[in-house]
């Protein structure tokens, strides 16, 4: 069976690393890289430069976590008569 964690290589501040994060991570990334029109390697250096602890692919989910949550929190917060009733 297939691994759903995909390794790739990629550049970050002019060395080569490996990273493994699954699919839905990697198209969030290039998501949020298109969005900000940068690189993936661009990206990702910021991210590396901003981590506090913990390895880069572990920075990388709570990052593109964090991102989405981000943008998900306006419609979780409307006000409750801008909510469609269930």
């Amino acid at each position: 069976m297939k691994s759903p964690v995909v390794k790739r290589s990629i550049v970050v501040a002019g060395h080569k690393t490996s990273v493994s994060l699954e699919e839905a991570f990697w198209n969030g990334m290039k998501e949020i890289s298109g969005l900000r029109n940068m690189t993936l390697s661009e990206l990702v250096g910021e991210i590396d430069s901003n981590r506090q602890q913990g390895n880069l692919s572990s920075a990388i989910r709570l990052f593109v976590l964090d991102y989405f949550r981000t943008r998900a929190m306006p419609a979780a917060t409307a006000a409750p008569e801008a909510r469609p009733q269930s």
